[in-house]
């Protein structure tokens, strides 16, 4: 195997769709052409919105497709991990207990916010030495201090170079919810770098979160991976797949008789792989490309997909 390192990282939020798919299907393609290794990583951390039973079947809806997967992890047996990156960043004086509400932060905007990101000003800094001194007051957080004039920008593997004022669109960012846990942008930094993950495939709704995670992975000493965001499969109202769009999980299709071959020959047609005839996965690393991948979303109709 070469030193190209993946990964696949579902989320047990609600059962795997057409979007989630097209976008796997580019991430297993470009390791497996490198003759690289793919982890699966189940991303469990968001609690109360995790479904009962999803996660088992993402990983079964994943396999039915073609995917496999050399080694697997899951991320609510990690929390020790996260933990110790907290206190590292905390005794380093880059992390703080915060406990401003919503409504606290909303009324601190100073000008319009950055996309569903709420600008955080830093109003606890300095105000707790610690998470239980904060905790007295009210249920906390923990926040990512951003100096004034932070500006990161790199060069993503599809979607060119990028570059964001941090200080001025994010602000303080949240790591965690609580004292042992850890949120997407703490949790994906920490486990990148313990898996070895050489270059991030995901979605292009997450390109303006990623300066923030080069900010942390800086602050831990921690390698920064190539990223590659692609773009989304979205509805006929050019808004990201959702229930509004019909029923587009992989398991309706399954359910109505659909084969594995025919998903994901409509989505290689999509990505300039082929002519829409059923195929399997294995089948398309020949001809995979980057390059052919159109740069603007792919819309979907779900009324009649296939």
């Amino acid at each position: 195997m070469s030193g190209y390192v993946g990964r696949l990282a579902p989320s047990p939020t609600g059962a795997l769709h057409i979007g989630n798919i097209r976008t796997f299907m580019i991430a297993w393609l470009r390791a497996r052409t490198q003759g690289g290794r793919m982890i699966l990583r189940m991303e469990d951390l968001d609690h109360p919105r995790d479904k009962p039973g999803a996660a088992v079947q993402a990983v079964d809806d994943l396999r039915w497709l073609g995917f496999d997967w050399d080694e697997e992890y899951v991320q609510s047996e990690r929390r020790q991990a996260y933990h110790a990156a907290i206190e590292r960043l905390h005794a380093a004086g880059l992390a703080y207990p915060c406990i401003c509400s919503r409504k606290d932060v909303e009324r601190a905007q100073s000008a319009p916010h950055y996309g569903e990101q709420l600008r955080y000003p830093g109003i606890c800094r300095g105000r707790f030495l610690t998470w239980e001194d904060a905790a007295a007051v009210h249920p906390p957080c923990w926040r990512f201090r951003v100096e004034e004039d932070t500006h990161v920008e790199f060069t993503d593997v599809f979607a060119g170079p990028y570059g964001q004022d941090v200080a001025q669109t994010l602000g303080d960012f949240p790591l965690a919810r609580d004292i042992d846990g850890a949120g997407y942008t703490l949790a994906v930094v920490v486990d990148d770098a313990a898996m070895d993950v050489t270059e991030v495939v995901r979605g292009d709704d997450l390109l303006p979160a990623t300066p923030a995670q080069i900010l942390v992975q800086r602050a831990l000493g921690l390698p920064t991976p190539d990223y590659c965001h692609v773009p989304l499969v979205v509805g006929p109202d050019g808004r990201r797949l959702a229930k509004r769009h019909g029923d587009t999980r992989i398991a309706a299709y399954r359910a109505a008789g659909v084969s594995p071959e025919t998903i994901i020959g409509r989505l290689a047609e999509s990505c300039g792989w082929g002519d829409g005839s059923p195929v399997r996965l294995q089948e398309l690393l020949p001809t995979f490309s980057l390059g052919t991948i159109p740069a603007h979303p792919l819309v979907f109709n779900s009324i009649s997909p296939f």
